[in-house]
């Protein structure tokens, strides 16, 4: 759902301009990230870290006169990214830290959030036990589905060599989206 629209129709040299320009917000409270970051780095992707109100990954589009676009423009809430490094993480914060972590989702008030799991398979481990918490499969599994239909999460599991890339491409479609 993209909220806001430009009213103006870029050139394709103009888009493409505009889409290298985006920089990536990373919550100031995001920690043990360095495989992102170093991503990030590698791939000349600009970078700032912000207090986030929601999510851990968002970005802005800086302004660029030229282009009309007058000041910065921030997405942040419009998208969010969330990440867990895996379902241990995700457990506690479902379990033991419930009720920051719903609140974090409230907060994001119908913003497109995007939950990535660093962990590849993860359906397949959560309902077959394959994780190091005390959770129960099956109430694992259904907090994660109330939580994905409540909040309209989307939940996305993923390998960590892989989490900077797709926070690079989530980010850069959404902005294209919003700039056609």
């Amino acid at each position: 759902m993209l909220k806001q629209k430009i009213p103006y129709r870029y050139t394709k040299t103009e888009l493409k301009e505009l889409l290298k320009s985006f920089v990536v917000l990373v919550d100031t409270r995001e920690k043990k990230n360095n495989h992102i970051l170093n991503y990030f780095d590698d791939q000349d992707i600009k970078y700032k870290n912000k207090k986030l109100d929601f999510g851990d990954y968002s970005f802005y589009l800086p302004k660029n006169k030229k282009l009309g676009i007058m000041k910065d423009l921030y997405f942040t809430d419009q998208l969010a990214i969330e990440r867990k490094k895996n379902l241990k993480e995700l457990s506690g914060n479902m379990t033991k830290n419930r009720a920051r972590f719903e609140n974090e989702l409230i907060r994001s008030n119908n913003a497109k959030m995007i939950l990535l799991i660093e962990e590849g398979s993860g359906y397949q481990k959560i309902i077959n036990g394959y994780y190091d918490t005390q959770y129960k499969p099956k109430a694992f599994l259904a907090g994660l589905l109330t939580y994905k239909n409540r909040y309209d999460l989307r939940i996305e599991f993923i390998s960590k060599e892989l989490t900077g890339t797709l926070i690079k491409y989530e980010l850069h479609y959404y902005l294209r989206e919003y700039l056609k």
